[in-house]
């Protein structure tokens, strides 16, 4: 069975539940929208609850979402890095060099300039720091999947993961005040890195430190079962915040349904033209498709979780940084699905012009 058809038969990766995310954020715009006009008490009692300006019902929603999906992350991978050093140097160059300054770009020209007049001037600049804080954080879970759907190099997805989250931790709060310092956004620097201790160190730890006991006591199989079990718990907990965040946001959204619309439009081509630069630059250097596939997908693919929550974080539920977060939790599905068709549809023509080395390279063993 070659690649492509093996891939073109495989949608179950995704799962039951992942397979339809986009449909599940669709109810929970409608579900939140309902519920923010019906039930307003409760969502300002949810705002509230509040401790050093971290909200407690959330906090515990992101950790059921971030901890599950780092469990799959073995640091130990960073051992392996050099098998596929080409492919590593091209996606941590659009991950950290090329992406978040790209996003800035696109959120200036399109949100900032082209629909400026279209959308309610007082959350401008929230809608760009929200695009900011999105492209800034790497995929970390999603992307075993699309690596699995493209016949991608297992050993270079996990190595490749491992270190991009292990840059997030140092890199992350830099860049993103970096970035939005430029666009003359306030910087809260004290909730920034404080979202970064919450949301990505110690989760970083609970997930390495519950992996290493399940491994230790009961083996790879039981991990794998593990995270198959509690996956569901991730994305119920991600859709529950989305919930919430279109409670507060559903008034602005029912006045101006364009918002939505006008918000994907940079994410997509941000995703389209990474994703496409990484693919040609990894041609270009003769690198293995079964690298350049998952290159190109973790080179576009952003890590949803953790951008909802900085942006709550940092702006709050009602802001314009924490809707545009969430559209991009709406698109990433079926974008990254189109991004999955193209690779496999173009593994011919690639391969032509990567070289014989690339055609021939032997996969590592998982």
């Amino acid at each position: 069975m070659s690649a492509n058809t093996a891939t073109a038969g495989r949608p179950d990766a995704l799962g039951g539940f992942a397979r339809y995310l986009t449909l599940w954020v669709a109810l929970c715009i409608v579900a939140g929208i309902a519920l923010g006009h019906f039930l307003p008490g409760l969502f300002h009692v949810i705002a509230s609850a509040e401790v050093a300006s971290v909200n407690l019902p959330v906090a515990v929603l992101i950790w059921l979402m971030i901890i599950p999906m780092l469990l799959k992350v073995d640091f130990g991978a960073l051992r392996r890095v050099t098998q596929h050093w080409r492919g590593v140097a091209v996606t941590l160059g659009i991950n950290w060099a090329v992406k978040p300054f790209s996003m800035a770009l696109l959120g200036w020209i399109f949100i900032g300039w082209l629909f400026r007049p279209l959308l309610p001037e007082e959350q401008i600049n929230a809608y760009i720091a929200g695009l900011i804080i999105l492209a800034a954080a790497p995929c970390t879970a999603m992307v075993f999947v699309w690596s699995h759907l493209c016949d991608g190099e297992p050993n270079f997805t996990l190595s490749q993961v491992a270190i991009n989250d292990a840059i997030m931790i140092v890199a992350f709060a830099p860049i993103v005040g970096l970035l939005l310092g430029i666009s003359a956004i306030t910087v809260p620097w004290e909730t920034l890195f404080l979202s970064v201790l919450l949301y990505i160190l110690v989760p970083v730890l609970i997930a390495q430190v519950w992996r290493r006991q399940v491994l230790a006591h009961r083996g790879s199989d039981a991990l794998a079962a593990l995270g198959r079990r509690i996956e569901p718990y991730s994305l119920g907990a991600l859709l529950v915040t989305l919930v919430l965040l279109f409670g507060f946001q559903g008034e602005q959204i029912v006045a101006q349904p364009l918002i939505i619309l006008l918000l994907a439009v940079p994410i997509l081509i941000q995703v389209y033209f990474n994703s496409g630069l990484a693919y040609l630059l990894n041609r270009q250097l003769g690198v293995a498709h079964c690298v350049a596939g998952p290159s190109a997908l973790i080179g576009a693919s952003n890590f949803f979780e953790l951008a909802v929550a900085t942006a709550i974080v940092l702006f709050g539920f009602q802001s314009g940084a924490a809707l545009a977060t969430v559209v991009g939790v709406l698109v990433e599905v079926p974008v990254m699905l189109s991004v999955v068709h193209v690779v496999n549809a173009t593994r011919e023509w690639y391969e032509r012009g990567a070289g014989t080395s690339a055609v021939s390279e032997r996969r590592a063993t998982p």
